[in-house]
């Protein structure tokens, strides 16, 4: 229908080319439309962070997982929450929505990137340092230098260099 059409633009416009305010009217339009879409929360939760939101993205989150509490996005959906506390200095609420979304799928990149960055910003260089191994296995050419460039469109630079501290002190290479 028209409501996944314009959430699936609105995520490729922000995610691929870039355009985070084009994006996120169109996710913003098909909630308009279908306001018991789980994925268009979803997808307004990412941009909500990526705004520099990360508030307004747990409530969006949250109404995605109770419209739709063991969906495909399950994991997504807790990473994103994950991130959420991250950017509001939760960090031990960050690493414990990590450890969920790691739970459903160890090997889900954004959800072992905010662990390590999580454990680490809390004080657990060891469980950090682990878990930047693990996403060294998964994805051997990131770095510190080259994260931007795996993450979404961060309008806040200082999210993005909270971002690169949590996985410097995790122990991502420079």
């Amino acid at each position: 229908d028209d409501a996944w059409v314009l959430c699936g633009s609105g995520w490729a416009l922000a995610l691929v080319v870039r355009d985070l305010g084009v994006g996120t009217s169109l996710v913003d339009r098909a909630l308009m439309l279908n306001s018991n879409l789980a994925e268009a929360w979803r997808c307004s939760g990412w941009m909500r962070i990526w705004l520099g939101d990360p508030k307004l993205a747990i409530e969006h989150f949250a109404r995605a997982m109770r419209l739709s509490p063991l969906g495909r996005w399950l994991v997504d959906i807790q990473s994103g929450i994950a991130h959420a506390h991250f950017f509001l200095d939760r960090y031990d609420e960050a690493a414990s929505w990590a450890a969920m979304a790691l739970q459903n799928d160890p090997d889900f990149q954004a959800g072992v990137r905010i662990s390590a960055a999580s454990n680490a910003m809390a004080g657990r260089t060891g469980e950090a340092h682990e878990t930047v191994v693990r996403l060294q296995r998964l994805n051997s050419a990131l770095r510190v230098s080259n994260l931007k460039h795996v993450l979404g469109p961060y309008r806040r630079a200082e999210d993005l260099t909270r971002y690169e501290e949590g996985l410097r002190k995790a122990g991502l290479p420079e």
